[in-house]
């Protein structure tokens, strides 16, 4: 019997091959206030995904780059978990800030980020694995494609409903943040 258990692999499961993530936020005026958008790819065995859209409500003082940032990579666990795919990912990105956070290297001292912050964090425990990398903007090209492309057609759309006072954005952390932070990142 163990003879033909070795030649016929029944009830075995092979293990899926890393599943890749590529996002990346933008945001108008740069340092927010205005209009906030994210992009994404998911590419895998049997899985591709390209999505772009609005992080935040215009014109709202969340609509930053760093909320932007943070809503690429949460939508692109979201996607990912509603495939019911559970297995190793790999989530690359080229905010240094985002990467260091949520890898404990930095500090979240954001109040308003720390909710998103957290949230990525539990997304991440639903998978087998989550490795965070940064990688170069060169190396994320498409995602930042994406994201600009729906700022692009957000602006437009917001632009109508501009409010007459500017708003005040949150404050935002900087990407050259050398603040370390514990395991959990605040």
């Amino acid at each position: 019997m163990r003879d033909l258990d070795d030649r016929i692999p029944r009830g075995r499961v092979a293990l899926a091959a890393d599943v890749h993530i590529h996002f990346d936020g933008a945001c108008q005026p740069p340092r927010g206030g205005g209009v906030a958008t994210y992009g994404f790819t998911v590419e895998g065995p049997g899985l591709y995904r390209e999505e772009r859209g609005l992080a935040v409500p215009p014109w709202t003082p969340r609509a930053t780059n760093n909320v932007a940032e943070y809503t690429a990579a949460i939508r692109a666990l979201e996607w990912l978990g509603e495939q019911g795919y559970s297995g190793p990912v790999r989530v690359m990105g080229d905010s240094q800030l985002v990467i260091r956070q949520i890898q404990g290297v930095y500090r979240v001292k954001a109040e308003h980020l720390r909710e998103y912050h957290h949230h990525l964090l539990e997304l991440a425990r639903r998978f087998e694995r989550v490795d965070f990398a940064w990688i170069p903007r060169e190396a994320n090209a498409r995602a930042d494609q994406l994201s600009k492309q729906a700022l692009d057609d957000e602006w437009r759309r917001a632009a109508r409903h501009r409010p007459s006072q500017p708003v005040t954005p949150v404050e935002e952390e900087d990407e050259t943040s050398d603040d370390v932070g514990g395991a959990d990142g605040v």
